[in-house]
């Protein structure tokens, strides 16, 4: 699962922010970050709530007083937020709340959730992804003129925002 948590996480969060100065690219990477779980025979840390938790407050530590820097690095935490979202880990309550509810057995050595759903489901999901990306580029103008503006630093234009 990549278009599902990269489009759905990038409307959500700009229909909710409705920020031209948000990195939308972090937002993305934050979203999808926790798929890769699948690798290590997951789900692990990204898919509860601390980790979301955890990565916010490290990078509201670390840019104090670098508003830019923040502003840009704010993406990761809320696309990691928007993960747990989309993918319904909030209704598993002991991995989603690990470590707070327990540790036995909850980490590791499953199927991350994203995978566990029917093949046709799935592929259902990735159009709806893939479709809200594609509507996101025509609307935001990311195929023409704000297409630089959004490779180099992960915004919109502003003039596309009020539209």
């Amino acid at each position: 699962m990549f278009f599902w948590f990269a489009g759905l996480s990038f409307a959500a969060v700009l229909i909710v922010f409705s920020s031209p100065a948000l990195d939308y690219r972090m937002v993305m990477t934050g979203a999808v970050l926790p798929a890769g779980e699948a690798l290590i025979a997951g789900p692990w840390v990204l898919h509860t709530l601390i980790a979301p938790v955890a990565v916010l407050a490290i990078v509201m530590l670390l840019t104090q007083n670098r508003r830019l820097v923040r502003r840009q690095w704010l993406g990761l935490p809320i696309g990691l937020f928007m993960h747990l979202v989309l993918d319904g880990s909030w209704s598993t309550s002991q991995q989603f709340w690990w470590p707070f509810l327990g540790t036995e057995g909850v980490l590791g050595g499953s199927r991350v959730p994203e995978f566990s759903r029917p093949l046709v489901i799935g592929l259902g999901m990735e159009v709806i992804g893939l479709a809200t990306l594609a509507a996101l580029a025509v609307r935001l103008d990311l195929l023409g003129e704000g297409r630089q503006l959004f490779v180099s630093k992960g915004q919109i234009l502003r003039d596309r925002m009020e539209d």
